[in-house]
Formats: C-alpha cells, structure tokens, sequence
C-alpha cells in the first residue's frame, strides 16, 4: 500500500503532467483547423517550426544542465508552448521570427527560472511581448480572411511565404495584405483603434469590409473553435471553469458599461469577446497552472485583471490586442493575490478564541 503526494490542488481525476499538457494541445486542434482555413495554411508551418525549435531547445539545455533530455521532451510542456506562441503570431511571419520567439520562451522564461514549475510568467506570452516589442513590423504583418485576399494560396504558397516572403507564384506579404479593392486591411481591432484616433465615429469604421460579421471577418469563427475546445477541457477536468468566467466575465462588463456610455466610440461586449485572442487567452492562456493563482478566490480575482486590462490596453493602449500584456501584468500579481486569497489554517478561529 502506498501513499501518494500531491500538491495542491488535488485533483479527484489524476492525470500525470504529460496528459494535461497533451490535453490542452489537442484541445486547441479546433481552432487551429478553423484558422488555418480562414487565414492561410501559414500556421501549420508555424506550428512544425515552433514544435522543432522548442524541443530542440528543449534538449540544449538539459544537456548543458547534465539531465536527461527525454523525460522533459516527454511532458509535453515545451509543445504547448510552441503550439501556443505559433498560433498567436501571424500566419506568414519571417520563419525566423517563430525560432527566436520560441528560443526565448523555452530557454530564458522557462529554463533560466529552473524549468517547469518555477517559471513567473507564461512562457508563449513573454515571447510573444519580446517579439513584438523587437519586431513590430513582422508581428503585424496579419492578413485578412481568406475571402478578402487578393490571391487564394495554397499549403506550397505558404511554405514559400514563411520561408522567403514571396508566394511561389510571385506575390509579396505587403501586397496580399491589400484587399481586392487595393485597400491595405488590418486586423479588426487594429483598424478600430487606428480609425477611432484619427477621429472616425464607430459607425464610420465599422464600414471597412474587415468588419463583416459580428466580429470581423473569420474571428468569430476562430474564437468560436477555441471556445468549443476550452469548453471540452473544462468537461474533462484538465482546467477549472473560475479563470475562464472571470476573463470573459469583467471583459462583458466593462465592455457593457462603455459601450452603454458612448455606443458611437466602443464597441459591442460581443465583438470584444469574439475579436483577437479573447478565447484563446481564457481557456489555454490565462488558465496556465503555473504562472496562475492557485487558491480558488485568487482565481477569480486573477481571470478578472485579465479581462479588465484587455479591455483597457485595446481602448487606450498602443497595441490593438492586450492579451499578452494582461496576462503577464496578471502574472506579476500572483504572489499578491494568493497571499490575500489563502484559505485559513482549519482551527484557526478556535485557537484565536481560546486565546
């Protein structure tokens, strides 16, 4: 007979640290087909890039560290990180743009803190600050739906276009990311945030062909996928449902009130919600048991912060999608909020009153 020793919290369904990771990225299969149909073949590329450069990564450093290398490959952790990082970047960036981004979240953000468990923040979204932060230019080279794009490419296209920045027929990035029209298009909330600067009413920008749909073309679909797979993780146990409803629950709210304050300068709850990253950032990114709170009330306070500060940093921020940046601002508040949040010692009350 044997006792076993877990940490906190105690799951009634045990799963070793390799299922959950594999779990969560088989979860995210979904919305990776959905984006890949919608955006280009471009993520699948970015994908097998990010997987090899994380688990050669990977390796490096165990072998620097003299530990074996296998046991690590194995737990799948390096893989989610790459899987996350890639699908996040835009489908057509520079090849090396995915190596660095995945380098630097393994090695520095992970390893460098003593590997899985120790690291502060989310691995894939440190990355993705440092990559955008480095390389703007490429970081926001997105291209519109599919069904705006002047030139339907195919998976040979987008090895190409991943590769050398041409398509094998010739086109450029710069020129498929013009409409049929000749009008250069921006991600929703980029587009929104540029045209509300420059004085443009909220009814004027909705005009742009990138708006078609509730929220832009071909994101509700993809942040209906990414629903639908953290919707199965929650069935299955691998993550709770308190992160999720608090991120999408005070991004609804703040977003209500603004919107009911001046509807002609913010938009909708709904295109919050099902614009950028929203889904992915509440069910697979936000919901990172390491670099999140681990008491249940902190969980709530912390899913919370997320959502507040997405909708403050696409409203007044310089970047269109807050998602990074609210998460690793959220992650420097962990030690705080599970101070405030720990439950009490049982007998606490007692011993106080015997006193």
């Amino acid at each position: 007979m044997s006792f076993k020793i877990a940490s906190s919290p105690h799951h009634r369904v045990s799963r070793s640290t390799s299922q959950i990771m594999l779990l969560v990225v088989l979860a995210c299969i979904p919305g990776i087909i959905v984006q890949a149909l919608l955006f280009g073949y471009g993520v699948l590329v970015q994908l097998i890039l990010a997987a090899i450069s994380a688990w050669l990564a990977e390796a490096i450093v165990m072998v620097l560290r003299n530990k074996p290398a296998l046991p690590r490959l194995k737990d799948h952790s390096a893989l989610l990180t790459a899987v996350l990082l890639a699908i996040a970047i835009p489908p057509y960036a520079p090849w090396w743009l995915i190596v660095i981004g995945t380098f630097f979240a393994v090695v520095i953000v992970k390893q460098l803190y003593g590997g899985l468990g120790n690291n502060l923040f989310n691995p894939a979204m440190a990355a993705y600050v440092m990559l955008l932060i480095a390389f703007p230019l490429q970081m926001t080279q997105w291209l519109p739906s599919i069904s705006l794009q002047p030139e339907t490419l195919t998976p040979l296209d987008a090895v190409c276009a991943v590769f050398s920045q041409y398509t094998c027929s010739g086109f450029s990035i710069s020129q498929l990311q013009n409409s049929i029209d000749g009008v250069s298009m921006a991600t929703p909330l980029d587009t929104l945030r540029t045209d509300l600067a420059a004085g443009l009413t909220l009814t004027e920008s909705m005009e742009a062909p990138v708006f078609y749909g509730i929220a832009g073309a071909g994101w509700l679909w993809v942040n209906l996928a990414y629903l639908a797979g953290g919707l199965i993780l929650i069935k299955l146990r691998v993550i709770g449902w308190r992160i999720p409803v608090a991120v999408l629950g005070s991004l609804f709210l703040v977003s209500l009130l603004s919107w009911l304050a001046a509807a002609d300068s913010n938009p909708s709850p709904l295109f919050q919600l099902f614009s950028g990253a929203t889904m992915l950032a509440a069910f697979f990114i936000a919901t990172d048991p390491v670099s999140a709170s681990t008491t249940n009330r902190g969980r709530l306070l912390y899913g919370a912060l997320i959502g507040v500060m997405i909708f403050i940093i696409r409203k007044y921020g310089g970047y269109p999608d807050g998602v990074a940046f609210a998460v690793l601002l959220a992650n420097m508040s962990v030690p705080f909020i599970d101070y405030y949040t720990r439950p009490r010692t049982y007998g606490h009350k007692a011993r106080s009153a015997n006193k």
